[in-house]
């Protein structure tokens, strides 16, 4: 079957170009989403005979259309996600159309030269330290995980154990001391790596979320000499809230802990003089993982990796076999050893672009003006009766409006109205909206038009 690639790749960058430029015209989510009719689309027998590319695409579109959520318009608030930008959405085009293996600098010298660059532009706007090493993953789960593993071979190893030959059975146990109010990926990497989630000893936090450092001191002491991996936060999930990364870390240490940072959002705070405060002492920690498909508004599927002993991440993570051309090189750990993958997608041209269209001004920039924004959108609704249970530090903003009990039912009619998209959340044993500003695109309009749109829900509901 012969095939028009030009007029095919066309026609689906026209569509998401399409979707791209009306996505603030239209409702956020189909008001009356018929779940059976988008099955059935999708649905029914595969055919026996092959179909023509083009009507596949028009098909795709088709289905698809009624499912489409606006989670890329600059209205959508209901979790941090950024709207991926111009430069870094044609890059990811790109990266499809060249379709190549991010492994290693043979299978494509053009991804592993992107990657190193946009690492090291990476590491130099988040504060960290420039030897560290980057691996480019799938998003915060992964890169949270890569942390914790790299640290589970370092604290075994100072115990004289061999964790990556002789495995967990026998060997001394770890603890993971988090914050109660770590997310959710940190329990999910302890399922993972081994640990289980009774290995995780949960330290008290203050009253907007951050770690509780004299409580950290107290934990640590009654582990004695035990194995520890401390996970800190860089943004609180829910109040944007950073842990005090230079003290916690400088305590950490002083007891042999490995110290990660989950940062999957709020480590970008580094990039902006107006919030670098709120990371101090970053560049101490022992790992770190964030998301590029958040608050640098890349396409999704993008996490970031980072360790400060870029040789024991990649003993961790690497692996070597005789048909895999250019691994295991004694010269320097190549892109591959720092991830989970090895058949991975060249996610560093996003990256590239997005960082080359921006600027360290244009992050530092992206960074204020959300967090702005999400002051705005606290006042706003403040003066519309509604109450702000935290302190608007970063993008995030918390929410009730009368009885918290109402909430879930406010955030259906706000949803079901579609002027934006809000979620819901529980914190401190109250049912409330968040609010997560990240996109690039949001405008002062959209939030007071968004404000207004999430009284309305509340007064109708």
């Amino acid at each position: 079957m012969d095939v028009d690639l030009h007029q095919l790749f066309a026609r689906a960058a026209a569509e998401g170009a399409r979707h791209r430029v009306t996505v603030a015209d239209h409702p956020l989510q189909q008001p009356s989403l018929d779940r059976e009719s988008l099955a059935a689309a999708f649905g029914g027998p595969l055919g026996a005979d092959p179909t023509d590319p083009g009507r596949v695409v028009d098909d795709l579109i088709a289905a698809a259309h009624p499912g489409l959520v606006g989670t890329v318009g600059p209205r959508f608030f209901g979790f941090v996600i950024g709207g991926a930008s111009p430069a870094a959405t044609a890059a990811d085009l790109l990266a499809t159309g060249w379709d190549q293996c991010a492994y290693n600098e043979v299978l494509s010298p053009a991804a592993a030269a992107a990657e190193r660059a946009a690492g090291n532009w990476t590491k130099q706007l988040l504060g960290l330290p420039e030897t560290a090493s980057v691996g480019f993953v799938t998003g915060a789960q992964a890169a949270n995980t890569v942390g914790l593993a790299v640290g589970r071979q370092r604290v075994l190893r100072d115990v004289g154990w061999d964790v990556a030959r002789d495995g967990l059975f026998g060997a001394p146990p770890i603890v993971i001391v988090a914050s109660e109010e770590r997310h959710a990926t940190i329990d999910r990497a302890a399922r993972l790596l081994g640990f289980g989630t009774r290995s995780i000893e949960p330290v008290a936090t203050n009253a907007q979320g951050a770690i509780d450092v004299d409580r950290l001191r107290t934990t640590l002491d009654a582990l004695r000499d035990r194995p520890a991996l401390v996970c800190l936060q860089a943004g609180n999930v829910n109040t944007g809230a950073c842990d005090d990364l230079r003290s916690a870390t400088t305590l950490a240490h002083e007891r042999g802990a490995w110290v990660h940072v989950d940062g999957a959002f709020g480590l970008w705070a580094a990039a902006s003089p107006s919030t670098a405060h709120l990371v101090d002492g970053v560049e101490l920690a022992d790992s770190w993982g964030t998301d590029a498909h958040k608050w640098l508004n890349v396409p999704y599927d993008c996490g970031l990796a980072f360790c400060a002993d870029a040789a024991l991440h990649a003993a961790t993570m690497s692996y070597a076999a005789s048909y895999l051309t250019g691994s295991g090189a004694d010269s320097d750990y190549v892109l591959g050893d720092l991830t989970p993958e090895s058949s991975r997608r060249a996610r560093g041209f996003a990256v590239w672009a997005a960082l080359r269209e921006l600027g360290t001004g244009g992050v530092a920039d992206l960074v204020e003006r959300t967090c702005a924004l999400a002051r705005r959108m606290a006042e706003r609704l403040a003066a519309g009766g509604a109450s702000i249970h935290n302190d608007v530090v970063l993008n995030q903003v918390l929410v009730s409006i009368g009885d918290p009990s109402r909430t879930d039912a406010i955030v259906d009619a706000v949803q079901r109205e579609g002027t934006c998209w809000v979620g819901g959340t529980t914190w401190h044993g109250q049912r409330l909206i968040r609010v997560s500003v990240s996109n690039a695109t949001t405008t002062e309009r959209d939030i007071d038009v968004s404000a207004d749109a999430i009284l309305r829900g509340a007064a109708s509901s």
